[in-house]
């Protein structure tokens, strides 16, 4: 997906008036569906419960295959319902005015700060966009970089020296010096389509008084690198878009990413900054959310990300993930979010250990089993999710289509060798990835950024 540097004025026309379904509904709906495909599919599974059963025991077999295909089965007919429900609200005002602040922390980034930052001069924002770069003790040209964009860009940029180590303290000294009502976190290597400061802006000014922050929609840059850049790809595109607009719908996003989000910067003062952690994006956000501040997605405020193009670097990123969410659920517990929805949100973050853990060290072994003809743990009833993870993903491919890239003057570049990847092998690589970061977290290994 290449960015465009042409500036627009989205035809985002207003929906005519129709039956209007409260939040409420559409969450006790949604599980309604999902609970009924897990009585369904726990039915239809019953010979194969009482096949592997006698092989590992009642409750061990209970616990395989709910992790295999009930709880996964579960999550996708809630997902499926809840997107299909899911109406974005229209903008009040697509030409928003305020004076704004942009931090962004660089470490050794002589190689993209001077695009990132043109790609920002570029904005089509009306209002005034403050630029804070805090060199986080860089050994490169970083700095030479900043002094360069300083001089030939239309930016008003302000170049701050952060000696400690870690992103928490860089964007922390780069909040001291914030003025302005809004603050905007932009990692160094991202660039942002055209109009993504002004939807994003656009989205918070359009919202209730109670959101603390909004999260930018993450796309990929380097998708033909080579095939892992072309599986990321699509995980950006649908999956990671799908889950947030699934917990933007019940107004609680759960990672207003540091990559390019929003905040309100009283909000972000009042919970402390950015904490010490890995995942400090992650214990930020679910702190706005204890505070009962709420978090919105707008899937217009496009960004354009290098993804990992090797798997040593890719599984450094997502096992930081991993344990960037065992962070925030140790932190803050799921039970004591204010919301309902915040609740169930947080509260299914700690069932993503229990899957990863059954999906690697079951369903990978089982597979190898069936390759052998032993169907005891993969067979055709596990083939039974894989129709509604296709019909979830085509839903949101044509919304994102439809509604995303032609609003945005953007085209889905042709990838189904990445596509068929992604649907059948992405996981098989994901879940092994991930229980690693729960084992680094759990005995707090050496922390790794990059």
């Amino acid at each position: 997906m290449q960015p465009s540097l042409t500036p627009l004025q989205p035809k985002i026309k207003r929906r005519k008036n129709k039956l209007y379904i409260s939040i409420n509904k559409k969450f006790v709906f949604s599980h309604l569906i999902s609970v009924a495909w897990l009585a369904f599919s726990f039915y239809f599974s019953l010979p194969w419960l009482e096949d592997l059963s006698a092989i590992i025991s009642l409750p061990l077999g209970i616990i395989v295959i709910g992790g295999i295909a009930y709880v996964p089965g579960y999550m996708n007919a809630f997902l499926v319902m809840s997107l299909l429900l899911d109406r974005q609200p229209p903008f009040k005002n697509q030409q928003p005015n305020d004076d704004i602040t942009l931090l962004v922390a660089a470490f050794n980034e002589e190689e993209s700060i001077f695009q990132t930052l043109s790609y920002v001069a570029d904005q089509d924002y009306e209002g005034k966009i403050n630029v804070i770069v805090i060199d986080n003790h860089s050994s490169d040209r970083t700095y030479e970089q900043l002094i360069k964009a300083q001089k030939e860009l239309p930016l008003d940029i302000h170049i701050l020296k952060e000696p400690l180590p870690g992103k928490f303290h860089a964007l922390n000294k780069g909040l001291l010096h914030v003025t302005t009502r809004y603050v905007i976190t932009l990692d160094a290597d991202t660039l942002l389509h055209p109009s993504a400061v002004r939807f994003l802006v656009s989205r918070m000014e359009s919202s209730p008084a109670n959101v603390g922050a909004v999260a930018g929609s993450m796309l990929v840059r380097n998708s033909r690198d080579n095939i892992w850049t072309k599986i990321q790809e699509w995980d950006y595109y649908l999956g990671i878009a799908s889950i947030k607009r699934l917990q933007g719908l019940y107004q609680g996003t759960l990672v207003a990413q540091g990559a390019f989000s929003l905040y309100k910067t009283e909000c972000v003062r009042q919970v402390g900054g950015w904490p010490n952690a890995i995942g400090e994006d992650i214990v930020l956000t679910w702190r706005l959310l204890q505070k009962g501040w709420r978090v919105y997605f707008e899937p217009l405020a496009a960004a354009f990300t290098d993804v990992p193009s090797n798997l040593p670097h890719f599984a450094k990123q997502r096992s930081r993930w991993a344990r960037g969410m065992i962070e925030g659920l140790s932190e803050i517990k799921p039970w004591n979010q204010p919301q309902l929805y915040t609740k169930y949100l947080t509260g299914v973050n700690f069932v993503m250990p229990y899957l990863d853990i059954v999906y690697t060290f079951f369903w990978l072994p089982g597979l190898v089993l069936a390759f052998f003809g032993y169907y005891w743990i993969v067979g055709p009833m596990t083939l039974f999710v894989l129709p509604l993870t296709v019909l979830n993903y085509g839903i949101l491919y044509f919304y994102k289509k439809q509604y995303v890239f032609k609003n945005l003057n953007l085209k889905v570049r042709k990838n189904a060798i990445g596509f068929i990847l992604f649907i059948l092998c992405y996981q098989m690589i994901m879940s092994p990835i991930s229980v690693w970061g729960y084992y680094q977290e759990l005995f707090k290994l050496k922390r790794v950024w990059k």
